[in-house]
């Protein structure tokens, strides 16, 4: 371990866990780093929770302020959630006790779109960082942080905080050094343009400096990342892949796509990796993917040959694959990009390449707004992670969602969304196992029918009846716009909350 912490100042910090955190102090805004399961610290997390645990146990408070780049793992947020350490956390988390916390009321939780939420820490609209811990590759002899797997808000956090402290991984591969592109966004008003005008661009440094001085602590590990491995592609997500294939050919038929042109952003989970799997068997040649995660899927595209270069912030791999990237992270450093999330997920940057996005929900109603946070519009899910930062800025953004779930017991299209993260007015496609909705240049009554067509039926007659007798009393009061009955456009999330399913 002493190689990977080559700065001689520095290896005089070495400590254990339960030392450094006794720099992490009740009532502290602590950033840390960690992006969908990488690059997360491994050990601080667990020494903080019990520093917690012993302190409620003496009939002390003992809670931090929790900010991250997005979700991390169970031996982070789950088990600083399990320990009652978080007061507050931000932008984005999947851990299911950390969800339990936010619901139950135990946790204040702001849901910020990502690209936005390192500029707030900059600006100081959190307050004063005290603490920011990340995780390293190596510290070069001058000091600087390699980072692993991810980068998210690590440059955010680690130029605001009083306190640094440093986990260097040997598990992750030494050979991820060069992997990053960091560039400052630089703080407000009058930035610089972003220098991004192709995915594959560098326009920064392989490393994070730093200000050496408000290093407390560094930590020397060897733990996994702790990724989750994908559900086998069933039929449904190869039903969805294969309409999402669909609407890129027409975009080629119609002159505003060409084979070698696509460029791609993927959301997280199951059915956007099979849709990239989908893309492995397609004409569509010299992708690039400029977007937030590099999963499975696209891995595969780039062994392939089909992928050339893809910019992401983090990785969010299964087991089998974060193990294979990490033994052969030197080629893979040909073809991928990580960088901060500011600029990962930059508006700017988004509109300038054109990119086509791809993202997953939890529902959307027969208009085209879309709810990809809260169930029955009360209930955390996860949060709206970039999906936003993505969709309003596309050239073209899309969802993709099975038309059921819970077993058949909850439509995927409402009549009218119970949560909006997506307007009408971003949503451009919409994808199920039974087709695609091009939405673009229809107004809303142009929308309905089409997106109705969309849903499992089982909904679809339900759906109908809503919408035939909402165009009935729209017309009869001439409100055409929009046409909906009040009493009734929650009736799905109603019945579900009273019976246990959307069905009549």
């Amino acid at each position: 371990m002493s190689d990977r912490i080559a700065n001689a100042k520095l290896r005089g910090k070495i400590m254990t866990a339960d030392e450094a955190a006794e720099f992490v102090n009740h009532g502290d805004k602590v950033g840390i780093s960690g992006f969908t399961g990488a690059g997360y610290p491994k050990v601080l997390p667990g020494a903080i929770a019990e520093k917690a645990k012993a302190a409620h146990a003496k009939g002390d408070e003992f809670m931090i302020d929790l900010f991250t780049g997005a979700s991390t793992a169970d031996d982070c947020d789950g088990t600083l959630a399990e320990a009652d350490a978080i007061r507050f956390r931000t932008p984005y988390q999947s851990d299911p006790i950390l969800r339990s916390k936010i619901n139950d009321g135990t946790t204040y939780y702001a849901d910020y779109h990502l690209s936005e939420s390192g500029m707030y820490v900059s600006e100081g609209f959190f307050g004063q960082m005290n603490v920011a811990i990340v995780e390293a590759v190596r510290i070069t002899e001058e000091g600087h942080i390699v980072p692993s797997s991810s980068i998210g808000n690590n440059v955010e956090y680690l130029d605001e905080a009083e306190k640094i402290i440093i986990e260097v991984n040997s598990w992750q591969s030494e050979n991820l050094e060069g992997m990053a592109d960091v560039y400052r966004v630089g703080k407000l008003p009058n930035r610089k343009p972003i220098p991004i005008t192709d995915p594959g661009q560098r326009i920064g440094t392989t490393y994070i400096d730093i200000d050496v001085d408000k290093v407390v602590a560094v930590v020397e590990t060897n733990h996994p990342d702790r990724n989750a491995p994908f559900k086998p592609v069933d039929d449904v997500s190869k039903k969805i892949a294969a309409n999402f294939l669909d609407f890129l050919e027409g975009e080629v038929r119609a002159g505003r796509l060409s084979y070698d042109k696509y460029i791609m952003q993927s959301g997280v989970g199951n059915v956007p990796n099979a849709v990239m799997s989908g893309l492995l068997d397609s004409k569509f040649e010299n992708i690039k993917a400029y977007t937030e995660v590099i999963q499975d899927g696209m891995v595969d595209l780039i062994d392939s040959g089909k992928m050339t270069v893809a910019s992401a912030t983090s990785f969010s791999l299964s087991p089998e694959y974060a193990n294979k990237m990490n033994a052969e992270a030197s080629k893979y450093a040909k073809t991928i990009i990580l960088r901060p999330q500011q600029v990962s997920n930059h508006p700017e940057v988004v509109r300038r390449i054109g990119l086509i996005a791809t993202n997953g929900m939890v529902e959307c109603d027969i208009y085209g707004n879309v709810n990809s946070t809260n169930v029955m519009g009360s209930r955390m899910m996860n949060g709206v992670g970039g999906s936003a930062d993505f969709t309003r800025n596309a050239h073209i953004s899309s969802f993709i969602t099975q038309s059921e779930a819970k077993g058949g017991d909850i439509s995927a299209i409402v009549p009218f969304v119970s949560h909006v993260d997506h307007t009408e007015q971003d949503v451009k496609v919409i994808i199920t196992e039974y087709g695609y909705a091009d939405l673009r240049g229809l107004a809303p009554r142009q929308r309905a029918r089409k997106i109705i067509e969309l849903s499992h039926p089982d909904y679809r007659p339900i759906l109908e009846d809503y919408y035939d007798r909402a165009l009935h009393y729209a017309k009869e009061n001439k409100v055409m716009q929009t046409p909906h009955l009040l009493e009734e456009a929650l009736s799905f999330h109603q019945r579900f909350v009273s019976t246990g399913s959307m069905k009549k």
